[in-house]
């Protein structure tokens, strides 16, 4: 081994934020690292900040410059701030994709979906595979979804326990349990750096086993008499299953309602998972069962508008419709920033008659990240020399690393996105900066956040947009009557804007100004007339014509 060999850690997703998880290793000398990428997630765009952009992607333009260094991207589970970026981004990198089975088949549905091909290679639950020097243990835990790992990444430098999403849940109904044993004996070997999960740093206690919720979900329906709809996050298939046992327990036949939900128990099935249940109905073949009969299962739990609850609400959609003596059963969490749709959701479902009832007052979610007691018993397990957290906002990180150093653990990093830090040899230490940043799918074309389309439809959509038409001749006079176009303003506003535009064109000399002068002292007077007449300056483009 040459002394120049080094083992680094590089987040360019999911450090300082919840979402769009995205970390890499490298090891070798700097000039040759080779790099292993461990999960590739999205986070989901906010129409106050990025109108028109549904999903933001993680910039990896630094790694996309080496990819022939790049020796595969290795998902930890299913969820989409995990795995959802790798269709888009695939392409970047063009490396084999690994994954267990469940993790598997919902990859290969993304890229199907996206026309990408791509290798995606079955890694079988609990086992292995060596990529260049680095060694990856598959270890079962328990989270909210199906097939989760934590990694045991071994290198000649050392061995990492990268945990992706996790908590320690004593009855998960489907898949495996924690293989405690095989984390305890990862710590006994030596763990140099435990890369962890930060979400509820904050959370004291224990996050809660699915077990209880589905206790507490069938007590629940079985109190109720009209129509039931649950709305959970489709890829909870231990939910699900819960869901689907509670009507049984209670008589009523389940209907699948969204193409998430078909989607994810059809790979649930594929995988092995769900064998035992009834068979689900779609939304269609449950329109005629009597109302005290039916129980369907609805995407639309953080309130998107084009989910299958949001078009119930809205009295759109094709099959369900719901009522007075129906009930609406929230079992998830809201995910921050998602609070203002949500509520606007349970709002238009109470003016159609229907009771809405929410984690907040019944025993229907349970997190599916590790609470402080958790974190603890991680730390206590694996004995790191150096604590990484990651996955969260920088209050959770920062929290999540005084609780590492108050269970003695020598070193405690709070990375940044794009920040590159040596763990081995010697302390761990930040040694670089790399570029990162965000990228925007707007529609279906990904581009960079710097781009300006997010930050212009801002500014059109708080003060709207003035477009302004000059006609000149070949002399540089006005031909015609200047066109005016105006969105999203009153119309007194408009009239301003309009006596201003005629006036400035009215004064118009070509011999003193031309036409680049001229679009330019319309342009001003335009929006400064609309400033005036309303408190705000819209968008405002001139367009010259010179004949």
């Amino acid at each position: 081994m040459g002394k120049r060999e080094e083992l680094v850690f590089l987040p360019l997703g999911g450090s300082g934020e919840i979402g769009m998880n995205f970390n890499a290793y490298g090891f070798g000398p700097p000039s040759r690292r080779q790099w292993l990428v461990v999960d590739c997630g999205i986070t989901f765009g906010n129409e106050s900040h990025v109108p028109g952009v549904d999903i933001i992607l993680p910039d990896i333009c630094f790694l996309a410059e080496q990819r022939e260094n790049v020796l595969g991207i290795v998902a930890t589970h299913a969820h989409e701030d995990h795995i959802g970026a790798i269709a888009p981004l695939w392409p970047m990198l063009k490396c084999p994709i690994y994954a267990t089975p469940f993790t598997a088949r919902l990859i290969e549905g993304k890229l199907a979906e996206a026309g990408v091909t791509a290798p995606v290679r079955d890694v079988p639950v609990g086992g292995s595979l060596t990529l260049g020097p680095f060694a990856i243990d598959f270890i079962s835990i328990t989270h909210s979804i199906l097939e989760p790992n934590l990694l045991a990444i071994r290198t000649p430098l050392g061995v990492i326990a990268h945990t992706g999403d996790w908590k320690i849940d004593p009855d998960p109904l489907l898949g495996e349990v924690t293989d405690t044993a095989a984390i305890e004996k990862l710590g006994d070997e030596g763990v140099l750096a435990l890369v962890c999960d930060s979400t509820n740093a904050l959370v004291p206690g224990h996050s809660g086993s699915e077990a209880d919720v589905r206790d507490g979900l069938t007590a629940l329906i079985g109190g109720l008499k009209g129509r039931v709809a649950v709305t959970a996050f489709a890829s909870n298939v231990a939910r699900l299953d819960s869901v689907a046992r509670a009507a049984a327990a209670n008589g009523r036949k389940v209907a699948l309602v969204g193409r998430s939900m078909h989607k994810i128990v059809a790979a649930a099935k594929e995988s092995g998972y769900l064998a035992d249940l009834a068979p689900m109905l779609d939304a269609a073949e449950a329109a005629d069962l009597p109302a005290r009969k039916v129980l369907y299962l609805v995407t639309g739990s953080q309130g998107e508008p084009r989910a299958a609850l949001g078009r119930i609400a809205d009295g759109n959609h094709r099959d369900v419709q719901l009522g007075k003596g129906d009930t609406v059963i929230f079992s998830s969490r809201i995910i921050p920033g998602n609070d203002l749709p949500i509520f606007e959701l349970h709002n238009k479902l109470a003016a159609l008659g229907v009771e809405v009832l929410t984690a907040e007052d019944h025993f229907v979610h349970v997190s599916g990240h590790p609470a402080r007691e958790e974190l603890a018993q991680m730390y206590r397990w694996t004995r790191p020399k150096i604590a990484v957290p990651v996955h969260g906002e920088l209050r959770h990180m920062a929290e999540h690393a005084r609780l590492a150093k108050s269970l003695q653990v020598p070193e405690a990093l709070v990375p940044a996105n794009g920040q590159l830090y040596r763990l081995a040899p010697g302390h761990a230490e930040l040694i670089d900066e790399v570029p990162s940043g965000r990228m925007h799918m707007d529609g279906r074309i990904l581009v960079a956040e710097g781009e300006g389309l997010a930050k212009a439809r801002r500014a059109m959509g708080f003060a709207g947009l003035i477009a302004v038409t000059l006609v000149l001749d070949g002399k540089g006079r006005v031909a015609a009557e200047a066109g005016l176009l105006t969105e999203g303003m009153p119309e007194r506003v408009e009239d301003a804007v309009r006596e201003a535009v005629d006036e400035t064109v009215r004064r118009h000399n070509p011999k003193k100004s031309d036409a680049e002068e001229l679009r330019e002292t319309v342009r001003r007077a335009a929006r400064r007339a609309a400033q005036d007449a309303w408190g705000k300056k819209p968008v405002t483009r001139v367009t010259v014509i010179e004949l």
